[in-house]
């Protein structure tokens, strides 16, 4: 069964809500100055607003039916109540009916993502402290639906926040001349239309690699970064799911050939990138010794493993995490020639990252799973294969949006949007 497209149907041209089972024709490179009109930017923000506080409403729902001594451990109670303030704001705010009303949405849209940063990592210590009190693949379950919708409602609330500061932008206006390599024209919202993923990978590799030194000290020996395949492979995604991906599957394979290797010269990490005509699959293979056997069967679980105690812990270290490669940019990385390459656009703080951070060695466990969910999401998969005492092969494929509706397989899914 497939479910609908989580983005506007109206305020912009590429992205499409459906309820038909047919593939949507791929984006086309259209100029947002084209469609990006005021009856359209209020469309979307009362499609934003009907939508958050039913999808708010869900979550509810879901945590009233676990079991009471589940829900009045201390963090899910917190996220509990952040929900319910939220759907109380919400679904009080009366139709936006004029730019001055969206403006006042949009600040109201922004404090509410501020307070939610804390959701992740009270959930991640919610469910490990309730380990016992219910099943693992139950508590992994509630987590991973939670975790979806709130991919979801972050999408379409920083998609109409982005078309507004398209909206409110000097160059926007309906005689505006632009060049036709202008950054800004390749975006529509949030949405990259020629997202190259050799340019996601290098990007990703030199945040991954100078986060590893710090950790480790100047002096340590990095592996290569071994690019190679369709290098020119481009498609429409939003970036800041892709680079959380890549970062995360880059900084686990430099992180385990340097813990292997010690202090001899470390092999290369190979990337290899294949296009086809619906998806990209990324690979990355390391030889840093594979996936120790008491963790392999744990590998995606939010709830089970042997370094429970220790993840605990780390993650009260993080008292906000926006899930983005962002967070952990090294602090002075903006004036890094890598970051002067790419587009302008990218520096839209859509996810708040700038206000939730944590140390480069600080491992919360979990990164796979979180992974693991921003690719299902946009119906895409990510698969790990460990040989033990020789290294990892990840295989991430990435569903080109605009050929495929997001698949949802059950009513509890649906409710996950």
């Amino acid at each position: 069964m497939y479910g609908r497209l989580l983005l506007p149907q109206t305020p912009y041209r590429g992205v499409r809500r459906t309820h038909s089972n047919k593939t949507p024709p791929p984006y086309r490179s259209a100029h947002v100055l084209d469609d990006l009109s005021e009856s359209r930017l209020l469309s979307s923000a009362n499609y934003v607003r009907t939508e958050l506080p039913i999808r708010i409403s869900h979550r509810l729902r879901d945590m009233q039916t676990l079991p009471y001594v589940a829900l009045t451990n201390p963090h899910i109670s917190h996220v509990y109540e952040l929900y319910y303030s939220a759907f109380e704001r919400l679904r009080k705010i009366e139709p936006v009916k004029t730019v001055e009303d969206n403006d006042g949405y949009c600040k109201i849209i922004k404090e509410t993502l501020r307070e939610h940063l804390s959701v992740i990592p009270r959930l991640a210590m919610g469910v490990l402290e309730i380990q016992g009190l219910m099943g693992a693949e139950e508590t992994d379950k509630f987590m991973n639906t939670l975790l979806r919708s709130r991919i979801s409602r972050r999408v379409i609330a920083e998609q109409h926040l982005a078309l507004t500061e398209t909206f409110h932008s000097p160059w926007h206006f309906p005689d505006a001349k632009t060049s036709q390599t202008d950054p800004q024209e390749e975006f529509v919202g949030e949405v990259f239309l020629r997202c190259n993923a050799a340019e996601v990978v290098t990007r990703c590799a030199n945040t991954a690699t100078e986060l590893i030194r710090r950790a480790h000290g100047s002096q340590v020996l990095l592996p290569e970064i071994k690019l190679q395949g369709h290098l020119n492979a481009a498609f429409p995604y939003i970036p800041s799911h892709l680079e959380y991906i890549v970062g995360e599957l880059l900084r686990n394979s430099i992180q385990a050939v340097v813990e292997q290797r010690g202090g001899c010269k470390p092999p290369p990490i190979e990337v290899l990138i294949c296009e086809a005509a619906q998806h990209v699959i990324i690979r990355i293979s390391d030889q840093g010794g594979g996936v120790p056997r008491e963790i392999l069967p744990h590998l995606w679980s939010f709830s089970k493993g042997p370094r429970r105690q220790k993840r605990l812990e780390n993650l009260e270290r993080v008292p906000k995490m926006a899930a983005t490669m962002q967070e952990l940019r090294v602090p002075d990385s903006k004036s890094t020639p890598e970051h002067n390459d790419r587009p302008e656009k990218h520096d839209y703080d859509g996810s708040l990252s700038s206000l939730s951070g944590r140390p480069p060695d600080l491992r919360l466990g979990i990164g796979l799973p979180m992974s693991r969910i921003y690719a299902e999401y946009w119906a895409g998969s990510l698969e790990l294969h460990s040989l033990e005492g020789y290294g990892v092969d990840a295989f991430l494929q990435i569903s080109k949006l605009g050929n495929k509706n997001e698949q949802l397989t059950t009513r509890a899914s649906m409710d996950a949007v």
